[in-house]
């Protein structure tokens, strides 16, 4: 039997690399990044409302859509990651 695939975690160390976990995925580091990364995906979703929302009002200023893109740069970055820790578990389960 061969060692699962370490977890990418939703978060970096101090200096910016990423984290992993090793494990089964039933400790307490998992439920952890499993809550974190359902939050995240909840900020992802309520900021495209609000996205939607300021873009449709075609009224906003340059200072609002500069906020709006760096919101959702950070909240797409998070679910990039997201995807990427959820499809490599994924790929081991089915391989």
């Amino acid at each position: 039997m061969t060692e699962p695939t370490p977890r990418l975690l939703p978060w970096s160390s101090p200096d910016g690399k990423p984290c992993y976990l090793a494990g089964d995925g039933t400790g307490f580091v998992s439920r952890t990044a499993d809550d974190i990364e359902a939050k995240q995906l909840g900020y992802a979703a309520e900021l495209i409302v609000d996205a939607r929302t300021v873009l449709a009002g075609r009224c906003w200023t340059p200072g609002e859509i500069h906020l709006l893109a760096e919101d959702l740069t950070a909240a797409l970055a998070d679910v990039h990651r997201v995807a990427e820790s959820r499809g490599a578990r994924l790929a081991e389960l089915s391989g």
